[in-house]
């Protein structure tokens, strides 16, 4: 059976842990850089601290990195798993998703039930769909991306790395969002979001640079 540990020891990586029960996969434990933390237990299983703390099981696991929402942690939690030595976990796509299988997905990435993810759709690195999230064709989304629940993109949509995509929000087809970009909840995108900002509104309209 394949083993897991999480980064993250919150709502989101609970939330991953019934996925994997949905998907007969053993969490073996949670990691979290706060000290205080570590020998707790969250939904029966361990806290066991940080990569520091599990050297002996780097054979043995594979790490989820995007047991967080934040792309920024993420990918901070990515860059310290690869260069610990450990390896990523696979993708995780709940039994339920309508998915094609001409689609891409990269390693540590995660789809929630009721996901429909249509053709030619390529998906990144520790990218987070969470439930009821609809994807058209030929979409493409970056590396360590978060799209909230009831998310819907229309084809040829490109979210690239590190944006998050608020819940219940909707993108046009043929748009872009940028490089690790917030698109506030129940948004209507039906023009280019810059990089390095927040959009809300229906339509979106950029709020601020971040």
């Amino acid at each position: 059976m394949l083993k897991l540990i999480v980064w993250g020891a919150g709502g989101h990586a609970r939330e991953i842990v019934w996925l994997c029960e949905e998907l007969n996969i053993k969490v073996v434990g949670l990691l979290d850089e706060r000290p205080h933390m570590k020998g707790l237990t969250v939904e029966g299983l361990p806290i066991l601290g940080t990569l520091a703390d599990i050297k002996l099981l780097r054979d043995e696991v594979g790490i989820v990195c995007a047991g967080v929402g934040d792309p920024a942690l993420k990918r901070r939690f990515a860059l310290t798993t690869a260069s610990s030595g450990f390896r990523f976990a696979p993708p995780l796509i709940h039994p339920n998703v309508r998915w094609s299988r001409r689609n891409v997905i990269g390693a540590g990435s995660m789809i929630f039930e009721g996901g429909v993810i249509s053709e030619q759709i390529r998906i990144g690195q520790h990218v987070i769909l969470n439930r009821s999230v609809s994807v058209s064709h030929d979409s493409v989304i970056g590396d360590y991306v978060t799209l909230g629940p009831g998310v819907c993109l229309a084809g040829n949509v490109v979210i690239e790395a590190g944006a998050y995509i608020g819940i219940g929000a909707s993108v046009r087809e043929k748009i872009k969002v940028g490089n690790w970009s917030v698109v506030g909840g129940g948004a209507f995108v039906k023009d280019d979001i810059p990089e390095y900002c927040m959009a809300a509104g229906v339509p979106a309209v950029v709020k601020k640079n971040l």
